[in-house]
């Protein structure tokens, strides 16, 4: 940058001044250290940032910026290339070692597409040839700042997902031996990019295991993208998986991408796979297969994306495939490493740690009194351990933090303080009806089976747990049936589950 490079500045809101997106609150947050052996553009860069807001600091000689970056983060490094005894590589290299996540761009004199991609592949974010003007040193910072905003985002997510987990209790806790068995097998695993197939009982943590194994995997820089394919009526589980072209439908008024897209470059996670449609699974094979998508009403393929795929079901697979409802080349695509998740009444020696790790966590969410926390006594853990857990390690947890929503400080929880829920609660009798039988004869049929038909729809979907599929099946109804069903009656599944 020259001297007087700063006397014309371009005009204020025009197309190469998209640095000004960033607030001078905001830039006054982004740590910039400009290392250059040559004075007068050392300073006139400082000027210009420090007008910007920007924190800036200065280093003229090579052995001052190592010293500087292996004491502290930067979130940018500007530096010279070539300068005497310590070169711009050397310090690159040195910043990148200490802060992974700094930004370094090197700057040059003399520059070659030779000495540009040695410094790129040494990790470089990106090349300024000198000599630049002011505007174009401000518009550098800026997409920089950008991408620093981006970083500091996806750090906060990803730290949010991770503490909301260990609040939810999906810590990976246990000792018994099966458990024990597919936590080992999903660390293996988590650093390769193989499809993972997760069976096991409802509640059994198979969402926990998806996350611990995208979270120690090369893609745990993006989210982990769910898709529950038993909660959505096959047209819309198609278009969210896949996307829709503007107008491949009633209400498509643009095209949108689906989760397959969103989940490029990271892991999508197909919760109870087994209900999807056989039509719907060919599709996804071929996806699998080829890497390719085609939205909804695309008459061509999409892009190629880089998909790793996590499935989960509560079925038994292999009898899933049997049966015809899982398709067996889809299956044995998906199922590169099977996880078997054992119910909780197989993994008696980690109840008591479960429940006191819960308690904890509730403790502190609902009474906030860390130093005064009830404890569960033997009598209480051995009643525990007794329970046949139909709902696993979900059903525990909810027990347990009924029990610290209403325990008072320092009790002695036991037996008499554990709330038991009978599995036959949820499959009560339909209750005789209650139409008066003084009507006519066709208008008092159509009461009594409307009545009927709302209240086996109510306890149908209960004893389903919300699980659409699994209700048609028992109902031996197909699923349009049922929705049209419910629809009728102003029944949705949320009001139903606590019918």
């Amino acid at each position: 940058m020259t001297p007087n490079s700063r006397s014309a500045p371009p005009p204020e809101g025009g197309a190469t001044r998209d640095h000004l997106a960033i607030p001078h609150e905001v830039a006054a947050g982004i740590r910039v250290l400009l290392v250059d052996d040559e004075r007068t553009l050392r300073e006139s860069c400082a000027s210009v940032l420090r007008g910007d807001g920007y924190q800036v600091m200065l280093a003229s000689r090579g052995e001052e910026a190592l010293d500087l970056v292996r004491r502290r983060p930067f979130d940018l490094i500007l530096v010279d290339l070539f300068m005497s005894q310590v070169s711009g590589l050397q310090i690159l290299a040195a910043a990148l070692e200490a802060h992974p996540e700094t930004l370094v761009v090197v700057m040059t004199g003399n520059p070659s597409v030779g000495s540009s991609i040695e410094a790129l592949r040494a990790g470089a974010w990106d090349y300024l040839p000198k000599p630049f003007s002011a505007t174009h040193l401000q518009v550098l910072v800026g997409r920089a700042s950008h991408a620093v905003l981006k970083g500091r985002e996806a750090a906060e997510l990803r730290q949010q997902v991770q503490r909301q987990a260990a609040e939810d209790g999906h810590a990976l806790i246990g000792i018994s031996a099966g458990f024990r068995r597919a936590v080992d097998l999903a660390r293996k695993v988590a650093a390769t990019d193989a499809s993972v197939f997760i069976s096991g009982e409802s509640g059994t943590g198979k969402e926990v295991i998806a996350q611990f194994i995208h979270q120690h995997s090369r893609r745990a820089k993006r989210a982990l993208v769910p898709i529950n394919c038993a909660a959505l009526p096959e047209p819309l589980l198609e278009s969210e998986m896949f996307g829709h072209r503007k107008g491949a439908f009633t209400g498509a008024d643009r095209d949108k991408p689906g989760l397959l897209e969103t989940a490029d470059g990271s892991t999508l996670f197909l919760d109870e796979v087994t209900e999807m449609s056989l039509p719907l699974q060919a599709k996804l094979l071929r996806v699998v297969q080829d890497g390719v998508i085609r939205r909804v009403g695309a008459e061509t393929s999409g892009d190629p994306v880089d998909v790793r795929f996590i499935s989960a079901t509560n079925r038994d697979p292999q009898d899933a495939v049997a049966r015809g409802i899982l398709r067996g080349d889809l299956y044995y695509r998906l199922r590169v490493v099977p996880i078997v998740l054992p119910p909780l009444r197989e993994r008696l020696d980690d109840i008591a740690l479960l429940a006191n790790h819960f308690m904890g966590i509730f403790w502190g969410r609902h009474r906030r009194m860390p130093d005064r926390q009830p404890r569960l006594t033997e009598e209480g853990i051995a009643f525990l351990r007794s329970r046949p857990w139909p709902g696993n390690v979900r059903e525990l947890q909810n027990v347990i933090e009924h029990v610290a929503v209403l325990a008072e400080p320092d009790a002695a929880i036991g037996p008499a303080e554990i709330p038991i829920y009978e599995e036959a609660e949820a499959t009560a009798p339909v209750r005789t009806s209650g139409v008066a039988y003084d009507g006519q004869f066709h208008e008092t049929k159509e009461l009594v089976i409307a009545e009927f038909e709302s209240e086996y729809l109510a306890r149908l979907i209960a004893r389903a747990s919300g699980n659409m599929s699994k209700a048609a099946r028992q109902a031996g109804i197909d699923r349009t049936t049922l929705y049209r069903l419910m629809e009728k009656h102003g029944l949705q599944r949320d009001q139903t589950a606590d019918a």
